[in-house]
């Protein structure tokens, strides 16, 4: 096929989880023979941290503004057997109408921040969806899957709403057996406020009851005023050519959900795929689903509270704490890498484009 991607970024991955998310998809859809394009809109802040300017798989491009989109690159967009626009794009409502108008190919949206999509969108304060808009759209492609794929065609009117998670690259992330640990337990995502106390109770209280282990949080745009305990280590921005080293720097990594994802279950984060893939065991929060994707006590510790996650890593015997890894990463291998998301887009298109047929409509254009 010929795949044109319009996303948020795709060359820096600062303070966003849209970056790894799209290179591993587009690594994917490269190695299945298809002509992939992305189209970047060129903003400071990413300009000003690309920690992979050019992507060595498919062609990406930069426009300045909505008016250098159109001028460009229209043709390709018109030219697509699918088109998909990612969630947080830059003037996203008029960019899905301009495709929406263009493309005579199936049309998809990807929304890598569903739970925080539908919340905008209730209270009418989404700035890159509308509930037209989101109708107009062949194919509604959600990193939330579970009861959320119902609500989106039942009550907003997606004409197809499939689950397309996060995933990891085994080639970028595999497991350093020589790695010496550094860390008892580390965490890294960007600062969040309503993911905060939950990092505080699992992560910082857990450093603050045992003064000789060693912890670490890592990610931007946490406030300065911010206590850390003594023993726990922080690092800022950390470009993804750097996870798989600090994942191996650690005895346990901690995963911590934003509180609309938990709302709504069914929302891994690419952390948790990436960890596993490195084979370093995790401690997770619950959410619904989470047992859909990692078996808990097998491949993946569940804690609520700072007592649960001090007794993992203190007490849990060196054997099972392996074995979770291994089990963890083989679940990965098996499910959740860019390949297997390009397949599962590739049959989402088909199906899209069958029932475009059997509906006798034009892709990307909703019956009147």
């Amino acid at each position: 096929m010929r795949i044109v991607i319009l996303g948020l970024t795709i060359t820096s991955s600062w303070g966003n989880g849209h970056a790894t998310t799209f290179r591993g998809l587009m690594r994917g859809l490269a190695q299945r023979g298809h002509s992939v394009l992305f189209l970047e809109r060129n903003k400071p802040w990413y300009a000003d941290n690309r920690d992979l300017p050019v992507p060595p798989y498919g062609e990406t491009q930069l426009y300045a503004e909505l008016e250098e989109l159109q001028q460009r690159w229209s043709g390709a967009i018109a030219a697509a057997d699918l088109v998909v626009v990612g969630s947080y794009v830059p003037d996203g409502v008029a960019v899905g109408a301009l495709v929406q108008r263009l493309a005579r190919g199936i049309t998809a949206f990807y929304d890598i921040d569903t739970p925080v999509t539908l919340a905008a969108l209730a209270d009418d304060a989404c700035d890159y969806l509308t509930p037209g808009l989101l109708r107009g759209f062949d194919l509604y492609l959600s990193f939330t899957g579970g009861p959320t794929l119902q609500y989106l065609e039942h009550t907003l009117g997606a004409p197809m709403a499939r689950a397309l998670y996060c995933s990891a690259d085994p080639d970028v992330y595999w497991p350093d057996p020589n790695a010496v640990p550094a860390w008892d337990l580390g965490y890294l995502g960007t600062y969040s406020p309503d993911r905060q106390p939950m990092v505080d109770a699992l992560l910082c209280r857990t450093a603050q009851a045992w003064d000789a282990g060693r912890f670490v949080v890592a990610g931007p745009m946490y406030p300065g005023d911010l206590a850390w305990p003594g023993n726990v280590e922080r690092v800022e921005h950390l470009a993804p050519n750097r996870h798989r080293a600090f994942y191996a720097a650690q005895r346990f990594t901690l995963n911590v959900t934003r509180a609309d994802m938990v709302r709504r279950g069914y929302s891994p984060s690419v952390r948790l795929f990436e960890a596993a893939c490195c084979g370093v065991p995790i401690i997770s929060d619950w959410w619904a689903g989470l047992d859909a994707f990692f078996r808990p006590g097998e491949e993946i510790l569940l804690a609520a509270s700072t007592e649960e996650v001090l007794t993992a890593v203190r007490t849990l015997p060196e054997h099972r704490r392996r074995a979770m890894a291994a089990a963890a990463r083989a679940r990965v291998l098996a499910a959740h890498t860019g390949g297997h998301r390009a397949a599962e887009l590739e049959a989402y298109a088909a199906e899209a484009a069958q029932a475009c047929a059997g509906q006798r409509r034009v892709p990307g254009r909703v019956p009147a």
